[in-house]
């Protein structure tokens, strides 16, 4: 059955033996728990890696958690900031495959690429770098941790949580909110953290978009990167490889 409320959605399955997928202000340094989820701007991570372009904005829809939810504890040295090394424990997932579907949508920040909106290019081009494993390279949360992708049908095949009605996982990060995906008076020229509590029902869990999130911070002053003035026409889009 064809898609018509969103005709550019895509859907692929994301493998990888680690994930780790913490909260950001584990990331500055020590010991690190990933979450027991992937999360909505981890996922948008992965599908911008697979393809992106600054004339859109990925909306991760649902995901579908494959396998049962691991974790793994590893002895790890990271590099100290002011030189040498030192010891922690880092939490990983172990074993991960989720399924998971989104869409794209014009970024309305970037009218200076408003010739480039062509849906049915992007569309198939994201199509067929699913199936060419991305463009570049796929991380579950972390550089370490490498991951794989591949097209599939959401839903097909059995999952581990299939016959679980419901499961809550608590507050977590939903996503950042960059200057340049603002969404509102609030959010421009901000960078917004948004945080929500996933419910996950039968395996499956649909997360809202960024704005319908109920908690949101603003962390910092943050300027929409310029691409030159020349970007929104042919010429220019040729030459930072907009047009394929």
């Amino acid at each position: 059955m064809k898609n018509t409320r969103y005709p550019n959605r895509v859907e692929f399955e994301v493998t990888g033996e680690y994930g780790l997928f913490s909260d950001p202000i584990m990331r500055v340094g020590g010991e690190k728990c990933s979450y027991q989820l992937p999360t909505y701007e981890a996922l948008k991570g992965i599908l911008s890696s697979v393809y992106w372009k600054p004339t859109l904005i990925w909306y991760i829809d649902a995901v579908r958690v494959m396998n049962q939810i691991q974790t793994e504890v590893k002895g790890i040295r990271p590099i100290k900031y002011r030189g040498g090394n030192d010891l922690a424990y880092y939490t990983y997932l172990k074993d991960c495959r989720y399924q998971v579907r989104a869409h794209f949508e014009w970024n309305e920040n970037r009218p200076e690429l408003a010739g480039d909106r062509n849906e049915n290019k992007h569309h198939e081009i994201a199509k067929k770098m699913i199936v060419k494993g991305g463009r570049r390279d796929i991380f579950l949360g972390t550089r370490e941790c490498q991951g794989y992708v591949e097209p599939c049908v959401f839903g097909e095949g059995p999952g581990a949580y299939d016959d679980i009605p419901q499961l809550s996982f608590g507050m977590m990060v939903h996503g950042i909110t960059y200057a340049d995906e603002a969404y509102s008076k609030e959010t421009e020229g901000q960078m917004t953290v948004n945080f929500w509590n996933p419910v996950m029902q039968k395996g499956i869990i649909e997360f809202p978009r960024p704005e319908e999130c109920p908690i949101h911070k603003t962390l910092c002053r943050m300027d929409i990167k310029p691409f030159g003035e020349e970007i929104g026409n042919f010429a220019g889009l040729r030459e930072f490889g907009e047009v394929n």
